[in-house]
């Protein structure tokens, strides 16, 4: 079992930044790799980023490549996601997830809560 608890997100202009970070409790947490969705009003739940259980690799959507950056410490249980050049299109709520090393929702079994962000133009 994996409780998830995001935090980070807020208001933020367009090109700003926002460090998002996801609290895991349970001692499986470095069983699981780690990946970040996000939900925008009326559209569906999206893949941003993944990392595997190591840490020791990841891979992003398109749309945040070069912008986005997925980290972890297994040691204190966290996922980090660093969002850099904001744009308005990326706002939504953002969720952490743990489960496999894949860009299906699907695929992970534990959810947060979610943490809203609003970038403005």
């Amino acid at each position: 079992q994996v409780q998830l608890v995001e935090s980070g997100g807020g208001l933020v202009q367009a090109g700003g930044s926002l460090r998002l970070s996801c609290a895991a409790s349970g001692r499986t947490f470095s069983s699981y790799a780690m990946g970040w969705f996000r939900q925008a009003p009326g559209k569906e739940r999206e893949f941003v980023a993944r990392i595997t259980m190591s840490g020791s690799s990841a891979y992003y959507t398109n749309s945040v490549k070069g912008r986005f950056t997925i980290s972890r410490d297994n040691a204190k249980n966290m996922v980090y996601l660093q969002m850099n050049s904001l744009k308005p299109e990326d706002t939504a709520v953002y969720y952490c997830a743990a489960g496999d090393y894949n860009d299906s929702p699907l695929r992970y079994y534990y959810w947060g809560q979610g943490t809203q962000v609003t970038v403005s133009s």
